[in-house]
């Protein structure tokens, strides 16, 4: 049993901004040019990501060419606080690992966001592999990217 993959980080911005720009805004600021199944199945960046953001709602990258991949399926929806979701970007969905996201307000302007990635037992053999590849992805994308475009 591989461990979580838990990435801690604090952005400068309200609790509720946080959560939406993590949910409704997530095209804009995922490193599509870098991360993207478009990429790897057509050498283009993706023209986009869109969420359905509800308890079912689906997570599905726009290709270069229209192509839709689905990437997971959000599990929990509690705006402003949390969500989980099934995240397999192009994979079968039970290849789905599970990613879950904690937003807790530190002051009105300061917000502490926890994700923690995990059931990599689901990628089967390719575990280990798939949970070096998210560990060092999640500091370009998390840690980078998303503070970023909180106003980081």
């Amino acid at each position: 049993m591989l461990d979580p993959i838990i990435v801690t980080i604090e952005v400068p911005c309200s609790q509720k901004k946080a959560f939406g720009v993590f949910v409704n805004d997530m095209g804009s600021w995922w490193p599509l040019d870098k991360r993207s199944m478009s990429l790897m199945n057509g050498g283009k960046p993706a023209k986009s990501l869109r969420i359905d953001p509800k308890q079912g709602g689906k997570i599905v990258e726009i290709g270069h060419d229209d192509t839709e991949y689905l990437w997971g399926t959000i599990k929990s929806f509690d705006p402003n606080d949390s969500l989980s979701m099934d995240f397999h970007m192009g994979m079968p969905a039970e290849n789905a690992s599970l990613v879950e996201v904690k937003f807790t307000a530190l002051e009105d302007d300061r917000t502490r966001v926890e994700l923690t990635q995990s059931n990599w037992e689901a990628f089967g053999d390719m575990a280990e592999m798939m949970r070096g590849g998210y560990g060092s992805g999640w500091v370009i994308i998390f840690e980078q990217a998303y503070k970023l475009a909180c106003g980081g």
